[in-house]
Formats: C-alpha cells, structure tokens, sequence
C-alpha cells in the first residue's frame, strides 16, 4: 500500500492505493511547517485519519505540501508522518511540484498554483527547474486567497467597503474590526484565517463590481509582479491549480490573455492527476 497526499495551508487531500491499485479517497486539515509543529501534525492526523486505515500495512508515503521550502521545514512534516506510519518510506516534497506533476504529467512548462497561497514555477517534465518565491502571506502570495482575503478586510476594517456589502459582510460573520485585529495579529493561522474570506467575494451577489475588482486587482498583482518576470513566459502556456484560481477561472483567462498567454489547465485539486503521474511512474518502474 501507498498513500499520495497533497497538502495545502487548509486542506490536505489523500488517496490510498491498495496494492491493485483501488483508490481509497479521504481529507485532513493542512499542514504548513511554518505555523505548525511534528507534535501537532500528529494529533491532527491520529483524529483526523479514517480509524480503519492499516497504518501497519502503509510501505510508502509520497507527501507534497505547502511550507516545505527547505530541508528543515521538511523534516518537520516528515517526522510526523513517520510518527503515524511508522513502517513506511517517507518522501516530502513541495506542493509546488505535485502542481506541476499533476499539470503537466511528464511534459515541460509553466505550472502555478493560486489557492490559500501563490505559488509558480517552469518545470522539465520530471522537477523545477526555476521558481520566483512568492514571499508568503505577509509579504506577497499575490493572487491568493490570504491576498483577496486581506484586501476585503482592510476595506471593512477602514469602512472603505461599499454599504451594501459591508452590511451583508456583518450578517454572515458577526465579527467587528477589533476581532478582526485579534485573529490576524494575536491568534494562529493568520493566512488561513485571510484566505477563507475569499469564499464570500466568491458568494457576494449585492455588489459584483466592487468584488470582481478585489480579484482583478490581485490577479494583476500575480501577473506583474511574478509570472511576467519569468523569462519568456509569454512562451508558456498558463496551468494552474487551486481553489481561488479555479472559482475565479473567468478572471484569471481574462488576465492571461492580457499577459498574452494561453490558458490550458485550471483545476481545483492535483489529487487524482497527481495519482495517475505516481501509478505510471511505479509502473514505469516495474517494466
């Protein structure tokens, strides 16, 4: 048995692959290694984990998650799924690459994911070749949903925000600007707490100018200030995978093609591509 999993700041997806390759799907929350630590990640997993799993029975691990961008960050994640199979050959590796695997299978090109976070890279077919750091939640993820999320509660906090959607921002939250304030300065999670605001740009229906504003401006944001800097990009076709990409697909194709690239893969999720790139490589392996 092997388990693929790709983690993103909020969610992480599973598949389980049984030795005739029957897929048993499940959910956990998501893992970063830069707000959580091996001893939380385990207690996560023990409870969150189908119960009927045979942990003994797992021979290997392949897990791509968002934080791991170094040896140290990786450890971390690896010795927490070590923790919860311990029988198993553990490999950690960057979400980042799952995208790209997922994406583009074997073949070369540009790969970016726009979910809780940003990320994007040019990959060779088989790893990343070349990657602009996005700098994270604080500093940059533009196009993200911690990037959108944080520009609709600035625009609350400062009353910028047109009435109609401020009013109906308070009826589904209940939060006032101070407990805004708490949970992004005082509480953990920060950058996932900014990113699930991005669900109600999505949902808004009392003022779909001012929202589809927030995500131009974010997707601009990408754009200008990391896929255009990758060189020859226009070269490229634009993949991507993530939640606030694929809900947003419409807008992103529309700032694509004022970049002047062509638009091939937007998914939700790498998982089931992401599967099909393991089974054909262990199959490749086998032969």
């Amino acid at each position: 048995m092997i388990i693929i999993a790709d983690g993103g700041s909020t969610k992480t997806n599973w598949c389980l692959l049984d030795d005739n390759n029957k897929k048993i799907y499940f959910n956990t929350e998501g893992y970063n290694p830069y707000f959580v630590d091996s001893e939380y990640i385990i207690a996560s997993l023990k409870k969150g984990l189908p119960k009927d799993i045979p942990f003994e029975n797992v021979a290997e691990v392949n897990y791509y998650g968002a934080g791991v961008h170094n040896k140290d960050k990786a450890a971390i994640v690896e010795t927490a799924i070590k923790g919860v199979f311990p029988g198993a050959k553990v490999e950690v590796g960057h979400d980042l690459l799952a995208a790209a695997r997922a994406l583009l299978g074997t073949e070369s090109g540009f790969a970016a994911i726009l979910g809780t976070g940003t990320n994007s890279c040019i990959y060779d077919g088989n790893d990343i070749t070349h990657n602009i750091d996005s700098a994270a939640y604080i500093l940059g993820d533009e196009g993200s949903g911690s990037y959108i999320g944080k520009k609709l509660l600035v625009d609350f906090i400062r009353g910028l925000m047109p009435s109609d959607v401020a009013e109906l921002f308070y009826e589904t939250y209940k939060l006032t600007p101070d407990e805004i304030m708490d949970n992004v300065y005082t509480k953990p999670l920060a950058n996932r707490f900014c990113a699930s605001f991005s669900k109600f740009v999505y949902d808004n229906n009392v003022n779909l100018e001012y929202t589809r504003s927030i995500v131009e401006t974010a997707f601009e944001a990408f754009f200008a200030n990391l896929v255009s800097k990758y060189p020859d990009y226009q070269s490229y076709t634009f993949n991507c995978i993530g939640s606030v990409g694929y809900n947003f697909r419409n807008v992103l194709e529309d700032k694509a093609a004022q970049y002047g690239m062509k638009v091939g893969r937007i998914l939700r999720s790498p998982i089931d591509d992401l599967v099909q790139f393991h089974i054909k490589r262990a199959n490749s392996v086998a032969s």
